[in-house]
C-alpha cells in the first residue's frame, strides 16, 4: 500500500504575555476584549501568532507594543507553554505564555478595548488565559520570596512603605515594613540612596529613600518562602 503524501497536521503557535502591574493598592493584569468568535465578548491576554522569522520574545514584544501600545515592560519571563489540543474550539494551537512586569507609577496608554483587572477578581476570560493568568500570579509570588523581583514591579526609588504596599499587593497578605527592609538588607537586594521624601500637609518626618540595586533579575536567597502572618 502506498504511503500517503499528506504532509502531518502542525499545530499553530501563539505568544502570550500575562503582564501585571500593581494599580490602586492591588495586583492586576492586562487583557483585552474579544470583538470576534469564539469567546466574543470575552477577555484575553494580549498576544497572537508568530511570523516565520521571528522568536517567542521578540514575537510577544511586537504584539505588546503594536496591539496594546505596552512598551514599559521591566521585566519579561517564559512562564510555559499550553499545550491541550481542545484549548482552542477551532483548530490546534499551542501557547508559550510569558510573565510581564510593569513598575508602579507608569501608566501604558492602552486602547479602548483594553484594561487592567484585579487579580483576585477576574472577568470571564477566552480559552485557558484565566490559568495562565493565575500561573503568572503565582510564579511572581513564589519569586518574590528568593529573588530582587520586586525591581520590576516598584518605582526607581521608593519609600519603604511603598515598597511594602507593592509587596502586599502583589503576595496577597500583611506585610511589616520592618521585617521586609531587614530581609531585603540582608540579602543586599536594596539600598538607601542618600535622600529622604518630605510628606504630604499632615506633615511627619520624612522617610528615607531605598532602590534596588540591581535592575536584572538575581537570586538572592534560593531557600527562602515568604509566608502570611499566623
Amino acid at each position: 500500500m502506498a504511503e500517503s503524501s499528506t504532509p502531518p497536521l502542525s499545530p499553530a503557535h501563539v505568544a502570550l504575555a500575562a503582564v501585571f502591574q500593581v494599580r490602586d493598592g492591588a495586583l492586576t493584569v492586562l487583557l483585552w476584549e474579544r470583538a470576534r468568535e469564539p469567546y466574543s465578548g470575552a477577555w484575553a491576554l494580549p498576544g497572537g501568532t508568530l511570523s516565520g522569522d521571528e522568536t517567542l520574545e521578540s514575537s510577544i514584544l511586537r504584539h505588546l507594543a503594536t496591539k496594546v501600545d505596552v512598551r514599559d515592560v521591566s521585566h519579561l519571563e517564559q512562564l510555559g507553554t499550553w499545550s491541550d489540543p481542545a484549548r482552542h474550539p477551532e483548530r490546534w494551537e499551542l501557547a508559550t505564555a510569558y510573565l510581564g512586569l510593569v513598575p508602579l507609577g507608569i501608566d501604558p496608554r492602552v486602547p479602548a478595548d483594553t484594561h487592567w483587572h484585579r487579580v483576585d477578581a477576574l472577568p470571564a476570560t477566552a480559552f485557558d488565559h484565566g490559568t495562565i493568568v493565575l500561573a503568572g500570579r503565582d510564579r511572581l509570588r513564589g519569586k518574590l520570596s528568593y529573588s530582587n523581583i520586586g525591581f520590576a514591579l516598584a518605582p526607581d526609588t521608593f519609600t519603604l512603605a511603598e515598597l511594602r504596599d507593592v509587596y502586599e499587593a502583589a503576595l496577597g497578605y500583611e506585610v511589616s515594613a520592618t521585617n521586609l527592609k531587614r530581609v531585603l538588607l540582608r540579602r543586599g537586594a536594596i539600598e538607601a540612596v542618600g535622600k529622604r521624601r518630605a510628606h504630604g500637609p499632615a506633615g511627619g518626618r520624612p522617610a528615607e529613600l531605598y532602590r534596588f540595586r540591581a535592575r536584572l533579575l538575581e537570586v538572592t536567597d534560593p531557600f527562602a518562602v515568604f509566608r502570611p502572618p499566623e
